[in-house]
């Protein structure tokens, strides 16, 4: 398959939803600070991946723009407040300045909560879907957007700085910080195209294993990665005193975990055939990027 064009046809599809959508203005300059951070050159994995995975299962990717898009604004949202001088404090991403350093801290929260708000009602905006099938797809972004997922992961990660924890304390920690979204994004396609239980639970595996084979690439190139391709400046975690698989296992160590884990991620799509070709591809494509 042309992989690069299938991945660039869906990111354009993504892009041309967002647009038209943000276009729709709201009663403020918030929708700028928005708007931002939505089109600061992301590669929008989070919806490709669901639109991937629904056509793994059978259907058709294409048909489930709102919910793939509403993924992203969730995404963007928990970029903007991890980036605030209250978390991370950064002051670059993807190469700009962060939200906050050009709209200030008050009006990047604000952008961050529009968006969030923002990316249910566009969700609930998706045609062509029995509604307990889109009600429980939400759910579940909900769940893994929150307390259970995402931020739960982010309160984690702040009550880790400076200290040293276990690696089932840190597998816990970016389960829910990094891969509850990627969960999101994977059950919520498999749900929209109508997959098995027994699909179901081999995609909700595969997930799993795909945040923690996102993550220690993360770790790796916060130590040798260039900052002038990442956008951002390398080595905050050794600086914040952050427990990370590179300082659990070692550089080495760390890559072959990464490498391991990758193989049995892809493991979990051997009974989908051909049709999750482009899973796999778009998992080798995120655990082997420079940036």
């Amino acid at each position: 398959m042309d992989f690069e064009k299938y991945y660039s046809d869906r990111q354009k599809l993504i892009n041309n939803f967002l647009e038209k959508r943000m276009q729709k203005k709201g009663i403020s300059r918030v929708d700028e600070a928005m708007a931002y951070s939505l089109f600061a050159g992301g590669k929008r994995i989070r919806p490709i991946l669901l639109m991937a995975t629904a056509d793994a299962v059978g259907g058709n990717g294409y048909n489930f723009l709102p919910v793939a898009a509403g993924l992203e604004m969730i995404h963007t949202y928990s970029l903007i407040h991890d980036d605030l001088p209250c978390m991370d404090d950064d002051d670059y991403r993807r190469g700009k300045y962060t939200n906050h350093k050009v709209f200030g801290e008050a009006m990047a929260l604000l952008a961050g909560d529009g968006l969030l708000t923002l990316a249910f009602e566009v969700m609930l905006e998706q045609k062509n879907v029995p509604p307990e099938v889109l009600v429980e797809v939400v759910r579940e972004v909900a769940m893994c957007a929150g307390n259970f997922g995402m931020v739960g992961g982010q309160a984690l990660d702040l009550d880790a700085e400076g200290k040293q924890i276990s690696e089932a304390e840190l597998r816990k920690l970016h389960s829910g910080k990094t891969g509850a979204m990627f969960i999101a994004a994977v059950r919520g396609g498999a749900h929209l195209a109508g997959a098995t239980n027994d699909q179901l639970l081999a995609l909700t595996h595969f997930a799993d294993l795909l945040g923690l084979a996102f993550q220690i690439p993360d770790d790796i190139l916060d130590v040798e990665g260039d900052p002038a391709e990442m956008g951002k400046s390398a080595g905050s975690d050794e600086k914040k005193h952050k427990s990370t698989y590179v300082s659990l296992y070692t550089l080495a160590g760390a890559k072959a975990l990464a490498e391991k884990t990758v193989a049995e991620a892809l493991e979990c799509l051997d009974s989908f055939g051909e049709k999750a070709e482009p899973l796999r591809r778009i998992t080798k494509m995120m655990c082997g990027r420079k940036s």
